[in-house]
């Protein structure tokens, strides 16, 4: 198997960001990346997926947003040389964001009927290979200083040649906000399991019956961690779901690629965070500038700003 596409899931917008991420998309909005340069949500993204080996990408957008998207990532590369002119830090970025561009396709999801019909707007792209799926308003922090989250799991994925979640084991008070699965330990080889249930964001009663997963600590589960590797496969129960006139979930579409043919998880060394809250999108920011480039100047400045609050309740002395 070789993982040579990725579709980014981008779009939903950002109703909890109001009002900031109502007019404009979710994926956006700036944060201060890991190499020190302030990016939009989808570009740090996109270049995950690129460090992962992947070549081509599709963008699932929402209606009008192509042109937006384009006009901006454009004019992004036209102002920086226009502002810095042969400095090679800007002509780097700017040749980046231009990169970026040509390999991108936007594809319009026309109505908002879930996760797993976002990714079926993708079929012709992904046509008959293996694809990295990505969450667009999620990042992803890697624990390995050698490989991305998104390049761990494509390698992963290249040496099972199936299609591969990626997981982690997550304490049971959080299972209400992901998809969760219950799995079996395959082989020898660390951190693959092999799928046998899938359900999306269970109460924790139903995961006690449904989803223990030998082999974990107690009280955890194994939860999605916001990207997968998937076969064309997938795309059968997602087409069959659309026809119906409900949501289409990705998790059932897994639920049932587990049953009827094969389904693999995989342990990530990393942390997701979810930009979509408020609170997420501090969490965000706060941890690139803790990974990153600048960590002791963030360092510096989370203590000066400690230092200088006042306590609760009461005057600074």
């Amino acid at each position: 198997m070789q993982v040579r596409k990725a579709i980014i899931t981008a779009a939903a917008r950002g109703v909890r960001l109001y009002p900031a991420g109502d007019p404009v998309e979710k994926s956006s909005l700036p944060l201060l990346d890991q190499d020190g340069v302030v990016k939009p949500l989808l570009q740090i993204v996109a270049e995950e997926a690129l460090r992962a080996g992947v070549e081509e990408l599709a963008v699932i957008c929402a209606p009008g947003d192509e042109p937006r998207y384009r006009e901006r990532f454009a004019q992004r590369a036209r102002s920086l040389r226009e502002a810095f002119g042969d400095v090679e830090w800007a002509e780097q970025q700017a040749a980046r964001l231009l990169d970026l561009l040509a390999r991108t396709r936007f594809v319009v999801q026309e109505e908002a009927r879930g996760y797993g019909h976002a990714v079926l707007q993708a079929r012709d792209f992904a046509a008959d290979e293996p694809f990295l799926l990505l969450l667009g308003d999620h990042l992803y922090l890697s624990h390995d200083r050698e490989l991305g989250c998104a390049a761990q799991l494509v390698r992963a994925a290249e040496r099972a040649g199936r299609s591969l979640c990626a997981v982690q084991a997550t304490r049971e008070h959080l299972i209400p906000r992901y998809g969760t699965v219950r799995a079996e330990r395959e082989g020898s080889q660390g951190g693959l399991w092999r799928v046998r249930r899938v359900i999306e964001k269970p109460s924790l009663s139903r995961a006690e019956l449904e989803l223990q997963s030998n082999g974990l600590r107690a009280g955890h589960y194994l939860c999605f961690f916001g990207m997968h590797v998937l076969e064309p496969a997938i795309f059968e129960p997602l087409e069959e779901a659309a026809h119906g006139s409900g949501e289409v979930g990705l998790s059932e579409a897994l639920d049932r690629l587990s049953r009827e043919q094969a389904l693999y998880a995989h342990e990530l060394a990393g942390v997701r965070c979810d930009v979509g809250g408020n609170l997420g999108y501090l969490r965000t920011q706060l941890a690139l500038g803790l990974s990153g480039a600048r960590r002791d100047e963030v360092l510096a400045l989370l203590v000066e700003t400690l230092a200088a609050q006042a306590p609760l309740g009461g005057e600074r002395a």
